[in-house]
């Protein structure tokens, strides 16, 4: 009687939905599963692009894991998961972002069966931590080392590697004249960090043949004033001046007030306003630079005076160019004109406007500190050009990765192949369940030649079938899918690489994810806090509108009064 009366004790508020239990692994595994299926299509040389049009009207066509992942806008918090893993591949890595997606896919869509069954899912993820481990151990003793090589070999080899990421995209007809400027970009900038160095100008028109690289910086032509025609175009061997001042005379402040006796007096301050601005044009040219650019604007009075001294200028430069310009000239970006110093002016052999396009491009090349290149790209539609941007910062990623950390590994699947074959081996030797887990592990890594030859059209059991007989003689370690015949081939002897570090950051990544989802058992979800986050949003619409009126209000006012 007593446990009847027992009060029912409310721990959650009203209306919380919560899930838990296999029911909710399950759940959670069938909403990754759902989304890897998006990307696999995408996958490899043969892969399919996708066509995202979103809200706004604007339509981008990509088969560029990542890309995909963040124009998908997905809700369900297991799935998000995914997408965290494709954008920390890009970041790191810069290529292999669909490979990652696929395999955490794999790893789940495996456990799936052993969850339903009621096999723990700790066991799973201590199996799978395991198999991780065993995997790029594995990778690490089969990637080939491409340090100790001269300049001219390392730029073929790097160029193999750019060449296989650039093969997967919509530029891969063209990737071999890609894959070189990629490599002569990446050079050019040598061992610096920062990404930014390596610009890329769009310019739609022409094919893609005519884009090219400077060796340098190129960058639009800024906006200019009345007296810039007849500035000189070309020079050898400039000073360069670089600022972050404005160059114009300036209107005086609302509500300043100058109060005057006489009226000659007010000649005189106009006077002093014309002679800040000609001392400081006078500065400009005494310091020797042949060409000055500023950050901010550089009026028509100083255009005209800097034409009238054959001194070329740009005003309103975007400041990551006037930042690459600064580090291949070695020049300083000064905040004022006094005691400017040759140690601060910047120098190039060449420099020259050019027309590309539709569009006039000022090009600084033969730079001394050289640390910068600029790619310009050319191309028939915008979304094209877009994509070979994207196309082409994967390729940049791969190279400086492969440059950092020279070793290489085959492609075309040869290497899950391996780790496969490698994994099934050392199950055999475990007892109990973990043995079945590892199995599948290595099962899973086997979607990645299975994909690339479902994308291409060719049958997957069958080249998989001669894949796992080659690998198993212990001779075909580095055979994988030939994407041109639908047989398989030596992926080392035909170039088709990858630097190491990708493999290894995929299967990390992609084990990470899946243990992540596997080991979540419940899901609460709070829709009070969801609605009162609208409620408030509007009331804050509401009061934006509601002062929004009041401003009109007095505004017309105002009207009327004059």
């Amino acid at each position: 009687m007593a446990a009847m009366l027992q009060p029912q004790i409310i721990l959650l508020k009203e209306g919380t939905d919560t899930s838990q239990g296999k029911a909710q692994v399950v759940s959670n595994i069938n909403a990754c599963m759902a989304v890897a299926d998006v990307v696999r299509t995408t996958l490899g040389p043969r892969g399919m692009d996708k066509l995202i049009h979103d809200d706004k009207g604007s339509t981008t066509i990509s088969n560029d894991g990542a890309t995909i992942m963040k124009l998908l806008d997905i809700v369900h918090p297991a799935a998000k998961i995914l997408v965290d893993i494709a954008k920390s591949q890009d970041a790191e890595v810069g290529d292999g972002t669909t490979t990652v997606v696929l395999l955490a896919g794999e790893f789940l869509k495996e456990a799936k069966p052993f969850i339903e069954d009621g096999a723990h899912p700790q066991n799973l993820i201590r199996s799978y931590r395991t198999a991780c481990t065993l995997a790029i151990n594995k990778i690490k003793e089969l990637a080939v080392s491409i340090e100790g090589k001269s300049l001219e070999e390392k730029k073929k080899l790097l160029a193999k590697c750019a060449s296989t990421t650039l093969s997967s995209k919509l530029i891969g007809g063209e990737k071999e004249f890609f894959a070189s400027m990629v490599v002569d970009a990446v050079i050019a900038v040598a061992n610096d960090d920062r990404l930014n160095l390596i610009g890329i100008k769009k310019v739609p028109g022409g094919t893609m043949r005519d884009s090219f690289l400077v060796n340098g910086v190129a960058f639009k032509k800024t906006f200019s004033y009345a007296g810039f025609e007849q500035q000189p175009k070309k020079f050898q061997n400039p000073k360069i001046l670089l600022l972050n001042i404005e160059l114009e005379l300036k209107s005086e402040k609302e509500n300043a007030e100058v109060r005057l006796s006489d009226p000659a007096q007010y000649q005189s301050i106009v006077d002093a306003e014309w002679n800040i601005i000609y001392d400081k044009l006078d500065k400009c040219v005494q310091s020797g630079a042949k060409i000055v650019l500023s950050r901010l604007a550089i009026g028509d009075l100083a255009t005209q005076y800097f034409a009238d001294r054959d001194i070329f200028c740009a005003g309103r430069v975007a400041e990551e160019d006037l930042q690459r310009v600064a580090a291949a000239t070695g020049g300083a970006v000064q905040t004022s004109v006094n005691n400017v110093v040759d140690e601060v002016l910047g120098s190039c052999e060449l420099f020259e406007e050019k027309q590309v396009g539709n569009e006039r491009f000022n090009i600084f090349s033969g730079c001394p500190s050289g640390h910068t290149a600029t790619i310009v790209l050319r191309g028939g539609a915008d979304q094209f050009i877009e994509e070979a941007e994207r196309s082409l910062h994967d390729a940049i990623m791969i190279v400086r990765r492969a440059l950092k950390n020279s070793t290489v590994v085959p492609g075309g699947g040869a290497i899950d192949m391996e780790i496969s074959r490698y994994l099934r081996q050392h199950a055999r030797t475990i007892a109990g369940k973990s043995q079945l887990f590892i199995n599948s592990y290595a099962k899973a890594l086997e979607i990645i030649p299975r994909q690339l030859c479902d994308n291409a059209g060719f049958d997957a059991t069958d080249v998989l079938n001669k894949l796992r007989q080659k690998h198993a003689t212990g001779e075909g370690l580095n055979y994988g899918v030939d994407i041109n015949t639908g047989g398989i081939a030596d992926s080392f002897a035909n170039f088709v690489w990858e630097p190491s570090v990708v493999k290894i950051n995929a299967i990390n990544a992609a084990t990470e994810a899946a243990c992540l989802i596997l080991s979540v058992d419940e899901t609460v979800k709070n829709p009070k806090s969801e609605s009162a986050q609208g409620e408030a949003a509007a009331s804050a619409m509401a009061g934006r509108g509601r002062s929004g009126a009041a401003f009109g209000g007095r505004g017309g006012r105002g009207m009327r009064r004059r």
